[in-house]
């Protein structure tokens, strides 16, 4: 599972004292242990539902650094991105444009989707297929001007 490899990460990152992937892998460790504990009773997270916890993690990263880089702390941003980099190894590869592209247009025909109308129905379709491999905002963006 991948949270076995993350605590293996974490015991590799003691010894090699790497204190950014530490931290990071740290905070993932306990954000799904929060997650965890979070449901009534107490669950095992599937890799899928660890791959979720890890990319609101990273896109947390990825604000920070943007409000420090706003703020002209560049330092700050700096590490924040080498979190997120770190944060990302344990993702899948993203879907590129044109796979998007692909997946929108099939997902479109085989749902039978033509109109604005049905454009949540598509988008969360699309969404499942996609699997945490493409940005919900792509997604929306590409099914919106697929089905204008």
């Amino acid at each position: 599972m991948l949270i076995d490899t993350i605590r293996e990460d974490m015991k590799s990152a003691m010894k090699a004292k790497d204190s950014v992937r530490l931290q990071t892998v740290r905070s993932i460790i306990a954000a799904v242990k929060q997650a965890e504990v979070a449901e009534s009773s107490t669950k095992t997270l599937t890799d899928a539902e660890v791959e979720k916890i890890i990319q609101s993690q990273a896109k947390r990263r990825q604000e920070a650094a943007e409000a420090f880089a706003n703020a002209g702390s560049s330092d700050r941003e700096q590490q924040e991105l080498a979190e997120k980099k770190i944060l990302e190894s344990y993702l899948p590869e993203p879907m590129t444009a044109d796979e998007l592209q692909l997946l929108v247009s099939t997902t479109l025909n085989e749902g039978g989707w033509t109109s604005k109308a049905d454009m949540g129905q598509a988008i969360k379709a699309v969404n499942e297929k996609a699997a945490g491999r493409a940005a919900g905002k792509e997604v929306a963006a590409l099914v919106k001007a697929a089905l204008s």
